[in-house]
C-alpha cells in the first residue's frame, strides 16, 4: 500500500517537474523572441535617423529671406527673389521639385485647393512662389508645372500671382537654409527627401508662419496671410477675427483667445448700447421739437 502511494507521488512529482520544465522552456523562448524583436526594433531606430537625419524644419520666425538670390522663372528669364517682394502683399513660399513623384504634388495640390476657396484674390492680395530644390530641373519644367496648376486653379490669378522658379544658379540651398528647410538627395532613388511645409512671408520677405502637412485649412491660411500682411489684406471683419485668434504650434492651427473675444464682445455691446441710446435721444428730441412747433400763441386785447 505504501509502495503504491510512493509510486503515485513519484509520478505526480515527475509530471509536475515535466510541466515546470516545459513552462520554463516556453518562458525562455518567449524571452528570446522578445529580445530578438527588441534588437530588430533597435536596429530600425538606429537606422532610421541615419536615413532621415537630413529632413527637418528649423523655424526662423522673424528672420528675412535674402532677396538678392537669383533663379530662372517659368519663361526662362533670370529673376531675383526681390522681384516678388516689396509689393505690399504677403507671399506663400513652397520649396519643392517638379519631378517629385508624390509629396511635392500633395503639398502643391493642397495649396491650390485651399487658395482656390479663399475670398482673397491671388495676384492682388497675395502671391505664391514655388522654388525647385533640384538644380537639374529647367525652366521648361517650371512652365509645365505652372500650366498644370493654372488649369487646376480654375480661375484667374495664377498667371500674375503664382510663380514657379528653376534653380539654374544653385541658390535653392541658400534659400532653404534661410528658412530652415532641411532636405537631402537620395542617390539610389534619384529623389529628394524633404518635409511637407509651406512658409508665409510678409511683403518684405520676413518669415511670419510655418504651416505643416498636406492639408491646409482655408481659415488658417487666410488668417496667416492677414497676419503676414499686418492687416493690409482682408476687410475689417477679418482683422477683428484675427485679433480673437492666435496660432498654436501644438495644434497646428489658429485657436480662439478667450480674453480677446471677451474684449471684442464688450466693445460690440458698448457700440450697440450707444446706438440704442442715441436712437432714443433723437426720437425724444424730435417729439419735443414737434410739440414746440405745434403750439400757437393766443393774442390778448
Amino acid at each position: 500500500m505504501n509502495s503504491h502511494i510512493d509510486e503515485l507521488m513519484n509520478d505526480q512529482f515527475l509530471t509536475t517537474n515535466s510541466r515546470m520544465t516545459i513552462l520554463k522552456r516556453e518562458i525562455y523562448l518567449l524571452l528570446a523572441l522578445c529580445m530578438a524583436t527588441a534588437m530588430a526594433q533597435a536596429q530600425v531606430v538606429m537606422e532610421k535617423p541615419q536615413a532621415l537625419q537630413g529632413i527637418d524644419v528649423i523655424e526662423h520666425l522673424g528672420e528675412t529671406i535674402p532677396d538678392t538670390l537669383t533663379f530662372q522663372d517659368e519663361t526662362g528669364k533670370t529673376v531675383k527673389l526681390g522681384n516678388y517682394l516689396h509689393q505690399g502683399k504677403p507671399l506663400i513660399l513652397v520649396m519643392a521639385y517638379y519631378r517629385c513623384p508624390m509629396l511635392c504634388n500633395l503639398v502643391l495640390n493642397a495649396v491650390c485647393e485651399s487658395a482656390k476657396g479663399l475670398d482673397l484674390s491671388l495676384g492682388k492680395d497675395y502671391s505664391i512662389l514655388t522654388v525647385s530644390i533640384d538644380s537639374r530641373e529647367t525652366w521648361e519644367l517650371a512652365a509645365a508645372k505652372k500650366t498644370r496648376y493654372k488649369e487646376a486653379f480654375g480661375k484667374s490669378g495664377v498667371e500674375q500671382g503664382w510663380f514657379f522658379l528653376a534653380d539654374q544658379f544653385g541658390n535653392a540651398k541658400v534659400l532653404a537654409d534661410a528658412i530652415g528647410f532641411k532636405y537631402f538627395y537620395d542617390k539610389k532613388r534619384d529623389e529628394y527627401a524633404h518635409p511637407a511645409v509651406i512658409v508665409l512671408l510678409s511683403p518684405e520677405g520676413k518669415i511670419t508662419r510655418y504651416v505643416y502637412g498636406i492639408n491646409y485649412k482655408q481659415f488658417d491660411l487666410k488668417l496667416g496671410l492677414i497676419e503676414a500682411s499686418q492687416g493690409k489684406v482682408g476687410n475689417t471683419i477679418d482683422r477683428l477675427i484675427l485679433s480673437c485668434f492666435h496660432y498654436d504650434p501644438k495644434a497646428g492651427s489658429y485657436v480662439p483667445v478667450a480674453m480677446n473675444i471677451m474684449r471684442l464682445g464688450g466693445v460690440i455691446t458698448l457700440i450697440a448700447l450707444t446706438a440704442i441710446l442715441g436712437s432714443l435721444w433723437m426720437r425724444e428730441s424730435r417729439k419735443h421739437k414737434h410739440k414746440g412747433n405745434s403750439s400757437v400763441d393766443i393774442p390778448t386785447n
